[in-house]
């Protein structure tokens, strides 16, 4: 079993505790509140809260954010393993993760991924899962592009057919030129996003999100018709 899909706490290296404590505060938001949405992962999700396009198309939603920058899938799944999926109801949960794997094969970190994928499952089966397609990374044409290609294609096979599950795979080729090169006016990284990067990446993720809502809505207003029906009809009957 590859280390990319066993579970595991993020090191302490720092000494600090801030993994922890931010995973605490994630059970604590849960519990206390009642999302529609929950975004997992890594910085890219982290940061996407403190971006335009989270206070005005994913705060609305009663979103919920348990992104740690730094975390490999074997960090998320243990976090989804140990409570952060426990105490919560979402309609929609949105993973993104895989991006700091460097020491994994993109066979390894598809795995990894397909791992946190099942663990949401069992705990949140009522909900519509949509995992992201890891963006390209480095300003010049690069091995983790490659690598990430890989991932994202091996996630789009998995995954496809798959009920209650959505692979939505961003149109990258909008962030790098026809010299291959990504702008800093979209990563100014060349890995995190910007205000701008992120209204690309998220723009077909908002139309998904919105969808996948409008569903739910739908299902319990018949849920709900159905059910006031059945009362009159028995109230009619005796």
């Amino acid at each position: 079993m590859s280390s990319a899909t066993e579970p595991k706490q993020l090191e302490d290296v720092q000494g600090d505790g801030r993994w922890m404590s931010q995973h605490k505060r994630f059970m604590y938001e849960a519990k206390e509140r009642e999302p529609e949405v929950v975004f997992i992962g890594d910085s890219l999700i982290q940061q996407l809260q403190f971006s335009e396009i989270w206070v005005k198309m994913f705060q609305p939603l009663h979103s919920l954010n348990f992104g740690i920058g730094g975390d490999q899938t074997q960090h998320v799944l243990w976090r989804v393993e140990n409570g952060e999926m426990d105490d919560v109801q979402p309609k929609v949960v949105v993973l993104l993760v895989g991006t700091n794997n460097y020491d994994h094969t993109d066979k390894e970190v598809t795995e990894g991924i397909l791992a946190i994928v099942k663990a949401i499952q069992e705990r949140q089966s009522q909900a519509q899962i949509i995992v992201l397609g890891i963006p390209p990374r480095g300003e010049k044409p690069n091995p983790l592009r490659e690598k990430i290609s890989k991932i994202n294609e091996g996630l789009c096979s998995k995954l496809s057919g798959t009920p209650n599950i959505s692979f939505l795979n961003a149109e990258f080729s909008s962030f790098i030129n026809s010299e291959g090169l990504i702008d800093s006016k979209d990563m100014y990284d060349y890995l995190h996003f910007t205000n701008e990067g992120y209204r690309k990446f998220c723009e077909p993720l908002v139309e998904e999100v919105q969808s996948l809502l409008q569903t739910f809505l739908k299902v319990e207003n018949t849920s709900m018709h159905s059910s006031s029906t059945a009362d009159l009809l028995c109230n009619d009957t005796t």
